[in-house]
């Protein structure tokens, strides 16, 4: 099957080192106060008011959706028919692995891309895109996920807007030169960031987050390999250590969490 939408050429392109926010979490509350250049925010759940401050801010919008998985809980959910999909993701109540080979799981994935478009988002960042490496319940292969992520990918650039490859280091290789960005989770806990190094090779951004560990000792690498890395909750509310920008050079703490580290020196500042 074929999606034809004018085949638009000019589309966001951010360069490595762009600085960044991300709420998906609390959307009717997203915390604006960053000053970045992108923010990514939930395409169905954040309100057009925050839409139309980012915009006037002049701020790049990058808008997530799961392009792997269906949540029964979203505004489309009835257009999904039980042959889409399958296992459910562990952890994830309510959300089931899809079969990104069918047909009509593609169409969704055109009408939510155009409803991206339609938002005003400068790029998306479709989520769940390695399912060919999980236990999904249906025969997804190397090829198959290769196959699904480029036409995602070419989807959003003839729509306009850049798009992102979420994790999926497996194909990091193969799909470098057709996503704009990486948005990747953990990779320093993991000891994985050198496989993201052909997006900063290419001048391309690695949009990081990490869930646990001590900025302090993470953020002096991240900066000097040009990654684009916060700290955030898991829940990815508003709370965040950046090690760019303002806080990069703030005091960090040797134990405890990140998120209790944002308050005290919040507190700090106070009293200043």
């Amino acid at each position: 099957m074929f999606y034809l939408f004018g085949l638009v050429s000019s589309y966001w392109k951010p360069t490595a080192g762009t600085t960044w926010q991300i709420q998906l979490k609390d959307c009717a509350n997203v915390n604006t106060s960053y000053s970045v250049a992108a923010y990514d925010i939930d395409l169905f759940d954040t309100p057009d008011s925050t839409f139309s401050l980012l915009k006037s801010r002049g701020t790049k919008i990058i808008c997530y959706f799961s392009a792997g998985s269906f949540e029964n809980w979203r505004a489309d959910a009835g257009n999904f028919t039980s042959d889409m999909y399958g296992n459910g993701l562990n952890g994830w109540p309510g959300e089931f692995w899809l079969d990104t080979t069918n047909s009509k799981v593609r169409n969704i994935m055109v009408n939510r891309m155009q409803y991206a478009q339609q938002r005003g988002c400068d790029a998306v960042d479709p989520d769940n895109v390695d399912g060919y490496n999980q236990q999904t319940g249906f025969s997804l292969t190397y090829q198959t996920q290769l196959d699904y992520n480029t036409f995602l990918a070419n989807t959003a650039h003839d729509l306009g807007m850049g798009v992102g490859l979420k994790n999926d280091l497996g194909q990091i290789t193969d799909l470098v030169n057709v996503f704009d960005f990486q948005v990747n989770e953990q990779c320093f806990q993991m000891g994985e960031c050198n496989k993201l190094l052909p997006f900063i090779n290419a001048n391309k951004p690695v949009f990081g987050i990490e869930y646990q560990g001590d900025p302090s000792a993470v953020c002096p690498t991240a900066n000097q390999d040009n990654f684009s890395t916060l700290f955030k909750g898991l829940d990815l509310t508003g709370p965040s250590t950046q090690c760019f920008g303002p806080y990069s050079k703030a005091a960090t703490p040797t134990s405890g969490s990140v998120e209790k580290f944002f308050s005290l020196y919040l507190l700090c500042l106070a009293f200043l």
